[in-house]
């Protein structure tokens, strides 16, 4: 089983070698791999049993270091990121060539957030990486809101849960991207849909679908 604690230092070196560990976050726990490393996110896919089209979020720690990750910020997006970040909204974006293909399942755009977790934020900032983390349970099944439940679901397969109790908000990230200037809600989750409207206008939100997609969290089921 997986040895569970709040050792931010023991997380972060089994990151950097190239292991996975559960981390939690304020929207469920995350399964988390360097975001750089093509053989550590691998290792996500086969633990989760995950399908290779269905694309990772990937987390940082703060809007510059997802200023990395991404080719540009448009206008809309970093009024939503300034408004809601750290939180449970995850933005779609043109990735820059450093995140592999394996990350985002072959498409240009990539998903990122900045979560708002205590511990999680200060792993993230002590990170020479990113880290891509979708939820910490087999594909398909409940996702976790407590270390316990990763330990139930996928702690024979991960060396370390890193325990930051309840994950309060308990549903997964908004993700929300633009297309020809406009701005589609392409998950629902933690964060209401009129409250972004409040900030950039009338969206449109795209249904989940039983194949391929444009973004994390389309499938029914992840």
């Amino acid at each position: 089983m997986a040895d569970i604690g709040k050792d931010i230092a023991k997380a972060k070196r089994l990151l950097e070698a190239g292991e996975l560990v559960a981390i939690p976050t304020e929207t469920v726990y995350g399964l988390a791999a360097n975001a750089l490393d093509e053989d550590a996110v691998a290792k996500i896919f086969e633990v989760k049993d995950r399908p290779g089209f269905d694309p990772l979020i990937v987390h940082a720690g703060t809007v510059t270091q997802i200023s990395g990750i991404v080719e540009d910020i448009p206008g809309p997006l970093l009024k939503l990121a300034e408004k809601f970040w750290p939180g449970p909204l995850t933005l779609l974006m043109k990735k820059k060539p450093l995140i592999p293909y394996l990350v985002t399942s072959g498409l240009e755009n990539v998903a990122v957030r900045v979560p708002d977790h205590p511990m999680t934020g200060e792993l993230l900032r002590i990170l020479d990486f990113p880290l891509a983390a979708p939820s910490a349970n087999p594909f398909g099944y409940i996702s976790p809101t407590l270390a316990e439940h990763v330990q139930d679901q996928l702690g024979e397969k991960i060396p370390y849960i890193l325990d930051g109790g309840h994950s309060e908000v308990g549903l997964e990230s908004t993700i929300v991207g633009m297309d020809a200037g406009r701005v589609f809600v392409f998950r629902l989750g933690g964060t209401e849909v009129s409250a972004i409207e409040d900030i950039v206008g009338v969206v449109t939100v795209m249904p989940q679908s039983s194949s391929n997609h444009k973004s994390p969290g389309m499938l029914k089921s992840h």
